[in-house]
Order: structure tokens, then C-alpha cells, then sequence
């Protein structure tokens, strides 16, 4: 998504904030007898928005309502999806289910307990809260079963990080401050680290993080990992190796192409085409050659030195992967693949 000019970035809503909102717009129905036309629900950092229903029905001892995400500015794969609570009475305090187009959970190493649906713990809790809040507002115990649903959740799911993380069925309830803030990383990184998580509760000796499609592709089938070995670092470097090196593993493999892994050669940790920027006077000079220093790819600078390039940046890349383990308990190498798919160099393999 491009930036819009000319007025700040519009922050959204999270699918656990939405999924709040409407718990307690079908609460209302509920037990105090008809729905509201919008309902406000407080934030964990006191921000209070206010949702319009977008559904609503009930029946003599239940009802639903849902609400239409709104991601704001962010590119969210999830925005525009109608978010959708059904309570009902239960026994034994408040319960979740998993409704159309919310996943289950099905490896360890998630927040969530295997066999659960995948509605995180904030989620819950905020749920929880309205549960209580109703309760106290009509007079009645906070005995209800909240079956959150996502119509067509189990196809966007397919756009995401949950089929690899164990999460089968559709999507995950999200969010820690209920807030979608446009482009940040956070959540890239926090799904990331739920990878590391998942992939350490399951004992794997090796993992791999890369920084796309193509050399995702080529490290998993030289070393035969599986899916859920796989990383889906990107350009955050960092946030994969600094989660490693707290909580490590016997092995790590970064890979990618020429360009993206120079810049990692060259100390940067965060990939991103806007956030940082290959260096070519230092390039120039690891190679010997004054001409790179006038070049405008790092392509174009491996088009001229080929092999020589590649296990020089192979080597300096390993270098600043080490350097951000510290010294932790992971073995780690480096590959670097062309565009074709390729591998033109390796180091610490």
C-alpha cells in the first residue's frame, strides 16, 4: 500500500478488539433485551472506540453480532472482515469456541494450549471484561460461551503465517492493545517470534530465516526442513536473531539474494528498502574496485566480481549474524541465492 499524502496515517482496529465489541453489542441483546445501533468498549490502554454493527441476530437464548474490521492504513490481509460473537448461557464461568473461520490451535509453543481456539489471551481477557462488565450492569453471572466466527476466515488464512504455525481452520483473534497501527512491524515480528516459539516446543534442531519467496524456497529443500522450521523473516533480520539469541536453537540459516544480504553484510539488521541502504564506497573497497563505488545496485556490482562478491558478502553477512547471537548457542550459517535460484555462496555451512 502506498502512503497517502497529505494527511497522517489512519490507525485501525484488531480482530480482538472488533470480536469485544461485538461480545458486548450481543451481550446487551442478550440480557438486557435489544441491540445497540454502536457500542464502545475500553482498550488496555484506556483508548475507547466506538463500533457500528454491521450484524446482528438472536434467538431465545442467544445472540450474535459482528462488526467490519477496520485496519485503517495498514495493509492487513484481515481488514473488512465481519468479526462476529455469539454468547450464549454455559456453565462454569466464560468460555471460547472457535466458530466459522477461526483456527485452532494444534502445535505447542503458541500462547494458546493445543486443542483451543486460536483467540489469543488479550482477546480473552477483554472479552472477559465485558462478560463482567455486563453482568454486573443486568444483574447476572458471568456463565457464557462466546463462539467468535470469521465467514470466509479459513480462505484469508491461507494468506498468512497460521497454516505454518499450527493453526488450522482459519484465522487467529488477535492483538495486545487492540490497536492496528499503520505499517508498523510489530506484528510481523511478534509472528516471528511465534515461529521460534512453535518451532522450540517442538524440538526442531534447525531453523531458517529468509528474506523471500525464492530463497525461502532453495534453503528449505538443501537442508530438507519442514514448513514449520521456516521463518518467515523478510527484511527483519533482527527481530529473528535477537529472539534467537534469548531463546536459541541448535540452528539457524539466514538466506537471501545479493542485495538484501549485502546490506546484512554491511550491519543492517532491518532489510527494508526504505530503512536502510547498501553502502557502495564500502563495497567498493572490500572488493578493490573504485567503479563500484558509482554503481546503483549491488547487482549490478555481482554482474562484474560474480563469485569473489558473493563469498565476501557470504562471509561479512555471517559475520554480523554472529554478532547479534552474541555468542548464544546457535550454530549459524549463510546463503546467498541469485534470482534464478541459485546458490552462489555459502559460509559457516
Amino acid at each position: 500500500m502506498t502512503r497517502i499524502p497529505d494527511r497522517p496515517l489512519r490507525r485501525g482496529w484488531t480482530t480482538g478488539a472488533c470480536a469485544t465489541a461485538a461480545t458486548k453489542a450481543a451481550l446487551m441483546r442478550l440480557w438486557g433485551g435489544a441491540f445497540p445501533d454502536h457500542v464502545s468498549i475500553t482498550l488496555p490502554k484506556g483508548e475507547t472506540p466506538d463500533f457500528t454493527l454491521a450484524h446482528m441476530a438472536s434467538g431465545e437464548d442467544w445472540a450474535e453480532a459482528g462488526i467490519i474490521k477496520d485496519a485503517g492504513d495498514d495493509p492487513d490481509v484481515t481488514h473488512g472482515a465481519l468479526i462476529i460473537a455469539r454468547v450464549e448461557a454455559a456453565e462454569g464461568g466464560v468460555s471460547f469456541a472457535a466458530g466459522e473461520g477461526v483456527g485452532t490451535v494444534t502445535r505447542a509453543g503458541l500462547p494458546i494450549g493445543v486443542g483451543e481456539p486460536a483467540i489469543n489471551p488479550v482477546p480473552r481477557s477483554l472479552m472477559v471484561g465485558v462478560v463482567e462488565e455486563c453482568a454486573a450492569t443486568y444483574g447476572k453471572t458471568s456463565d457464557i460461551r462466546i463462539t467468535v466466527s470469521i465467514p470466509n476466515g479459513a480462505e484469508i488464512a491461507q494468506k498468512t503465517w497460521n497454516p505454518r504455525l499450527g493453526i488450522e481452520g482459519g484465522l487467529s483473534v488477535l492483538g495486545t492493545t487492540g490497536v492496528v497501527r499503520p505499517f508498523s512491524c510489530a506484528a510481523w515480528i511478534a509472528s516471528i517470534h511465534r515461529g521460534v516459539d512453535v518451532a522450540r516446543a517442538a524440538g526442531l534442531p534447525h531453523v531458517a530465516g529468509c528474506t523471500g519467496a525464492t530463497s525461502e524456497k532453495v534453503v528449505q529443500a538443501l537442508y530438507g526442513l519442514p514448513d514449520h522450521a521456516m521463518m518467515d523473516m523478510g527484511d527483519f533480520a533482527g527481530g529473528l536473531l535477537k529472539y534467537l539469541r534469548a531463546h536459541p536453537v541448535p540452528r539457524v540459516t539466514v538466506g537471501g539474494g545479493i542485495g538484501k544480504m549485502v546490506k546484512l553484510a554491511q550491519g543492517a539488521v532491518d532489510l527494508h528498502s526504505g530503512r536502510s541502504q547498501v553502502d557502495f564506497a564500502q563495497l567498493a573497497e572490500w572488493l578493490g574496485d573504485p567503479e563500484i563505488e558509482h554503481m546503483n545496485t549491488a547487482l549490478q556490482a555481482y554482474e562484474k566480481h560474480g563469485e569473489l562478491m558473493a563469498y565476501a558478502v557470504a562471509d561479512r553477512a555471517l559475520a554480523t549474524v554472529r554478532g547479534v547471537l552474541r555468542g548464544a548457542d546457535v550454530h549459524a550459517d549463510v546463503v546467498i541465492i541469485d534470482r534464478a535460484g541459485a546458490v552462489i555462496a555459502r559460509a559457516g555451512a
